[in-house]
Formats: structure tokens, C-alpha cells, sequence
């Protein structure tokens, strides 16, 4: 019979992942404790509140810390087991920024005793989980860490990169397959015992640095398909054919599936990991780097479009709808709304922009600065505007009514309203 984790859990991290990854082990008796550097998080998940908007994750949360299955704290407890779910931005070079995993490894290691387990969930470039071992068995040399062909360790090290979708986190935790990279088969088999607790899914058991570039993979693949999408659709507006319609024709075909274009790609994942793996093989990932560049491009191209339409009247008026990087959440994170928003108040300086998002309460650091845009609701944005510019397709702007935006010219980058 497989192992199943018993014993006390500590998250390093409590984000976008670290938070449900709490919530979903401590909703299954487990003494969960969640560490973050920002007193504010730790107090809201005190409270049972949540710092951040994602379905379901509110009452989860408040039932896991009144059941007193969840705490949280800014010092890194005792534990029988430790997840680090911390943020892997790229540097200026794109290359992999590690040092909050090894800050959370150096705060791990005074804390660890023999029979503990390491999980690093953070996405990372292959190697980064063995560099964690390495930082640990530094600040530890009482403790034996695991090395491939040594069966003998007293700390398991191991990999089991997220891969859930905003908006969705609280379903694909429990629903997604994982996999789960060991710096040896035992570490594997640890680690997969966490996940026992909570994944319905199928735990696929593997090394270290293969479930790193799998996670990678995953990212690039779905980048490059974006990028395809994207390209095609730069393409159509030179052409002045309609792309949606493109799309649709071509995807009736048996062995074609065109993903929808976009105003650019966002989020945590998609625009910064495959970045990882052209930094780890530069001559040999073209294609990879490639996507990146036709995906980085897009909001200048969107931007181009707008200021375009807007050279049609004397002194027009733009509404742009979205600032988050994906439909129906507040995570702004990489977000290809802002860049477009930025980078058309640069080019219409004289221009008023109203800008409207049902998730954002305040203007964005990169738009403060920028005196012709200003925050507005959607209804009042478009009732004022000549041009309506749907960046994001949330809810609320999906259900506008076609009669308010009569008369007015739409450039709608996410096929929306068609």
C-alpha cells in the first residue's frame, strides 16, 4: 500500500499556490502552517480571510483556520515536512532569479531533523531541486542529503511543480495529475505522500530534474501554441481579413485546434518559464525563443492598432476594459492589458483613456504615472468613449449590451462580442 504523509506540515509561500496547497492538506486533518515574509497575508489568513481573489478559495480557507487545521506565521516553524511555494521571477538577462528559493531553503535547514521531507513546488530550471539539496547540506552537514545512486539519506529532497489554472486552482489541485521528481526514487516516494492526501489525480513518480523540465514543457508548449495564434492574427489585421472567422473555418478541420489570440500572454507561468529553458540551452531552443518574442511583441502591435483607429477622429475618447492578465480574477501579474494601456497613453498623450476593471480598485504602478488615464466603471467608460478596446474578457463585459456599444468603434482582441 502506498504512504501516506502523517505529521505537521509547513508552506513556504502562502501566494497563489501556497495558500490552496494549505488549504487543501489541512482540510484533510493535517496540521497545516503557512509562512509568508508579508505580515499582512499572515493576518488575513489569520482572520480566515484571503489576500487575493480565486473561486472558492475564501470559504475554504476560513473553514480550514476554524477548525484550527491552519495557521500562519512569518517565522519558519518545526515541521515534519516543508513545501516551498515561493516566486521564481526571471532576471534582467531572463535568466531563472532563485533567490527566494534559497532564502526559504537557508530559513528550512536550522529546522530540519532526520525523516524530514523537502518539496520544492516553485517552477524552476532543471537543477534548481538539487540546488536546494546542496544549500540545505551547507548550513547542515549533520544531516546525510540525498545523492542519486545513495539510498541512504536523512532528509528527502524532491520536485512536484504546480500546474493548476487561475480561477480553477480550487478544482485542478484536488483534479490534475502531478508529478513528483525525487532527487532519488525514495525522495520521489516521500514526497508523492504528501500529495496522497488531497490529489485525485494520478501521481507520476520521477527524477528530479525531469519533472522540472516537464513543468517547463508544459509552459513552452502551450507559448508556442499561443504565439502561432497570435502571429496569425497580425497577420489577418495587415490583410484586413477576419481572423476569428479564419479560426473557425480552420478548426473544422479533424487535426487542426487554433487556439484564440489575444492581446499578449500573462501570468506567473507561461511569459517567464520558458525563458528557463532557453537560458539553459540557448543555440538549441530557436522555436522556444521565438514564441517569447511574437507573444512579447503582441501589446505593441494591439497598441499600434488603437492609436491607429483613434488618428480617425480630432479628439477622441478611449475606454480599454481589462487590467488582469486573465478573465475573472485580480491577479495582474505579467499582464499584456496593462503593457497595452501603458503604451497607448505614451503614444495619446492628449488622449483621454478610461480605464475599467471590475477586479482592480486602483491604478497600477506602471499606469500612475501616465495624466490621461484615469480609473472609471465600465458603463460610464463606454457610455463616454469613441473607441471601446476589450482587453480582457471578464464577465461583466461579456454581458454588455450591443446597444451600448452602437455607434462606437470596437477592437475587441478577445473575440468576445462577436
Amino acid at each position: 500500500m502506498s504512504e501516506v504523509f502523517k505529521g505537521r506540515l509547513a508552506i513556504i509561500g502562502m501566494g497563489y499556490i501556497g495558500l490552496p496547497t494549505a488549504v487543501a492538506i489541512a482540510t484533510r486533518g493535517i496540521d497545516v502552517i503557512g509562512v509568508d515574509i508579508n505580515p499582512s497575508t499572515v493576518a488575513a489568513i489569520a482572520r480566515g480571510e484571503v489576500p487575493f481573489v480565486e473561486p472558492d478559495l475564501a470559504v475554504a480557507v476560513s473553514g480550514a483556520v476554524a477548525m484550527g487545521r491552519l495557521t500562519a506565521t512569518t517565522e519558519t516553524p518545526e515541521a515534519d515536512a516543508f513545501i516551498i511555494a515561493v516566486p521564481t521571477p526571471f532576471n534582467e538577462d531572463r535568466t531563472a532569479n532563485l533567490s527566494y528559493v534559497k532564502a526559504a531553503a537557508e530559513q528550512i535547514a536550522p529546522r530540519l531533523k532526520p525523516g524530514n521531507i523537502v518539496v520544492l513546488e516553485s517552477t524552476s530550471p532543471p537543477g534548481t531541486t538539487e540546488k536546494v539539496g546542496r544549500w540545505i547540506g551547507a548550513l547542515r552537514p549533520d544531516l546525510r542529503m540525498p545523492r542519486n545512486g545513495d539510498a541512504i539519506a536523512d532528509v528527502f529532497v524532491a520536485h512536484c511543480p504546480e500546474r493548476v489554472l487561475p480561477g480553477r486552482i480550487m478544482i485542478e489541485i484536488v483534479t490534475n495529475d502531478r508529478v513528483v521528481g525525487g532527487l532519488t526514487p525514495r525522495c520521489a516516494e516521500k514526497a508523492a505522500s504528501i500529495y496522497r492526501l488531497f490529489a485525485q489525480g494520478e501521481i507520476l513518480l520521477t527524477d528530479a530534474a525531469s519533472a522540472e523540465m516537464a513543468k517547463l514543457s508544459e509552459n513552452a508548449y502551450r507559448d508556442v501554441n499561443i504565439a502561432f495564434a497570435n502571429e496569425l492574427s497580425a497577420i489577418c489585421e495587415s490583410l484586413h481579413i477576419d481572423i476569428w472567422e479564419v479560426i473557425r473555418l480552420a478548426n473544422r478541420h479533424p487535426r487542426v485546434g487554433i487556439l484564440s489570440p489575444g492581446p499578449g500572454v500573462g501570468g506567473h507561468c507561461i511569459p517567464v518559464d520558458p525563458w528557463f529553458i532557453v537560458s539553459a540551452a540557448p543555440e538549441l531552443a530557436r522555436l522556444i525563443r521565438t514564441a517569447r518574442d511574437v507573444n512579447d511583441r503582441r501589446p505593441h502591435d494591439v497598441a499600434a492598432q488603437v492609436v491607429a483607429k483613434a488618428e480617425r477622429f480630432r479628439s477622441p475618447t478611449i475606454a480599454c476594459l481589462g487590467l488582469t492578465f486573465k478573465a475573472n480574477v485580480d491577479d495582474a501579474r505579467e499582464s499584456p492589458a496593462i503593457e497595452v494601456v501603458s503604451l497607448i497613453a505614451k503614444a495619446l498623450p492628449e488622449v483621454e483613456i478610461l480605464v475599467a476593471d471590475p477586479y482592480v480598485s486602483t491604478m497600477p504602478e506602471l499606469l500612475k504615472g501616465y495624466g490621461n488615464l484615469r480609473l472609471e466603471n465600465a458603463h460610464e467608460a463606454v457610455e463616454r468613449a469613441d473607441i471601446v478596446v476589450l482587453l480582457v474578457e471578464h464577465e461583466p463585459f461579456r454581458a454588455l449590451r450591443h446597444t451600448r456599444l452602437g455607434g462606437k468603434v470596437i477592437y475587441d482582441t478577445r473575440g468576445a462580442w462577436r
